[in-house]
């Protein structure tokens, strides 16, 4: 992903990273509705829909169907998508981009979706909690890894030539650390999202307290970096406008998070105002508590692969040697696509 003189051919494996990336979001988001409207087990058999083949049951039956129906099987069909395209990165890495390790990374790419779908099958036969919680775990992490590949991939990755940065060591240790606690935070709400049966509301309460903790550390860190990054490194123009944009989206997921607390349970006793919202009348599975639910979901690993594109940036940016300052691209005209 470094090399200093990429040959770069073609700028199609970028617009097919991005493309998955793209894809992949979706994909997160339709699997959070149908946790969300408990609609995991709609189709009972896997790989196959009823005794169909995936992709040969009939779309009048899918369409018309019952809505978890309409979800869970929208869902494996979105998540063949994502592996087709996933393939198709293989292809094109594999006969344009000549840099060490991104055939590998695309090619690990390709087996996290395959894994990820046969997480997703045996959630499906074994209908158990744990698969559910793992799935959709993993599901975030293969996004920041598309997210990866697409940064990799662009033109602004490979216009940027390193430079030595007293201070760059504390930016890049912040955007690391930022990221990680965005992915901790989606493993504590997975649990409140995946409740095992033999969980009690003690457990519950407990994972609550860490999710509102490690949600304030996110908070700070992404503020820290968006401070850092303003304040003293200019050059890293990548890193400053996406940790303002993690500013942004982490103060929508604060009120998604509220939300969707007031929605499920009611207004949140440690914050102020309660009275204003005493006679709220919580709607169980209603299209507003689903649609508020899943948004804050996704909006999670929306942070985790805007941190982590932060935290690749900030390597990219800046050098510890100065032997390594050498021009990224030798010919820019060879660079067609758009940057991520």
């Amino acid at each position: 992903m470094t090399d200093p003189q990429p040959t770069i051919r073609s700028a199609w494996p970028h617009r097919i990273a991005v493309l998955l990336v793209c894809t992949t979001f979706p994909l997160i988001w339709v699997g959070g509705l149908v946790t969300t409207k408990k609609a995991g087990m709609a189709v009972p058999d896997w790989p196959n829909t009823y005794g169909y083949n995936l992709f040969l049951y009939p779309v009048s039956e899918w369409i018309a169907g019952p809505f978890d129906l309409f979800v869970e099987h929208g869902h494996r069909l979105l998540g063949s998508a994502v592996g087709m395209i996933s393939i198709a990165l293989v292809v094109a890495i594999a006969i344009w981009d000549k840099r060490r390790g991104m055939l590998t990374l695309s090619i690990i790419s390709l087996i996290a979706v395959i894994i990820q779908g046969i997480l997703g099958g045996a959630r499906v036969i074994q209908d158990e909690v744990l698969l559910a919680r793992v799935h959709g775990c993993f599901g975030p992490a293969f996004f920041a890894l598309t997210v990866g590949l697409a940064v990799a991939t662009s033109k602004r990755w490979h216009s940027i030539q390193p430079v030595v940065h007293p201070g760059s060591g504390r930016l890049q240790v912040i955007t690391v650390i930022t990221a990680a606690l965005a992915y901790v935070q989606l493993l504590i709400g997975s649990f409140l999202r995946h409740v095992p049966a033999s969980g009690s509301h003690s457990d519950f309460r407990v994972a609550v307290i860490f999710h509102v903790i490690v949600a304030f550390l996110v908070a700070v860190s992404v503020f820290a970096v968006a401070a850092t990054a303003l304040r003293g490194f200019s050059e890293a123009v990548a890193v400053r406008r996406q940790s303002m944009f993690a500013v942004l989206i982490v103060l929508v997921q604060i009120g998604l998070g509220i939300a969707a607390w007031t929605f499920k349970y009611g207004w949140p006793t440690f914050l102020p105002g309660g009275e204003m919202f005493s006679q709220l009348v919580i709607h169980a599975e209603s299209v507003a508590q689903a649609g508020v639910v899943t948004a804050h979901v996704a909006t999670g690993s929306l942070i985790v692969g805007v941190t982590v594109a932060m935290a690749l940036y900030s390597f990219r940016y800046y050098s510890t040697s100065p032997a390594s300052l050498v021009p990224q691209v030798a010919d820019k005209s060879t660079l067609r696509g758009v940057s991520l």
